[in-house]
């Protein structure tokens, strides 16, 4: 998985429940233009899964601020994320969420990106995608270890700063904190202003 930052991601075309509910077929390159996050959980009807989704669900208008689409995936059919989507919270389901979920079913894509386990589901692999398709940041957990979403939407303001202004950005960055020029000169007036902290 690792040896996919700062390449281009695996290009994938598969059938997925859209936020209306339609299947259709995704293709990941038509969403060149735009940041991509791409997350991969083991199953549907399961555990810690709904919670994730749920939580990235209830975040999306923020992605979406940031011109940042999210696209869910698991080794499910596209018939299975759809009774799933119109399960309800309390048996289970994880009700109307408004980004795709893609069907994995071949376990291709999983494959390609790094993750699937035991040729059976995926690990909980998450990747940033910049707007022209490279993989800029990847993360992975075990099955029973759920995301932060709130990290992940740090990690794309600090891309989207980075692709803006040039400037790296350092350990527990958050926008409205200073940022340091890469160089030498930069790294050290950074660390010299925040040599107390």
């Amino acid at each position: 998985m690792s040896e996919l930052v700062t390449k281009e991601a695996p290009d994938f075309v598969a059938q997925a429940v859209m936020p209306d509910n339609t299947i259709q077929e995704l293709k990941l390159s038509d969403y060149r233009g735009r940041h991509v996050v791409l997350f991969f959980y083991p199953l549907d009807f399961t555990f810690v899964c709904p919670s994730e989704i749920i939580a990235f669900d209830k975040a999306l208008s923020k992605f979406k601020e940031r011109n940042c689409e999210v696209i869910g995936v698991s080794v499910d059919s596209e018939y299975s994320h759809f009774a799933w989507k119109n399960t309800s919270h309390n048996e289970g389901g994880i009700g109307n969420i408004q980004f795709p979920l893609v069907a994995d079913l071949t376990k291709k894509i999983s494959e390609s990106y790094g993750i699937l386990l035991n040729d059976s589901v995926a690990l909980r692999g998450l990747f940033l995608i910049d707007r022209e398709g490279i993989v800029r940041h990847a993360v992975i957990n075990d099955i029973p270890l759920g995301r932060n979403v709130e990290e992940t939407l740090r990690m794309v303001d600090a891309l989207q700063f980075f692709e803006e202004h040039g400037e790296v950005c350092p350990a527990n960055w958050k926008p409205g904190e200073d940022a340091m020029k890469p160089t030498a000169d930069g790294v050290a007036e950074y660390l010299e202003k925040h040599a107390d902290n």
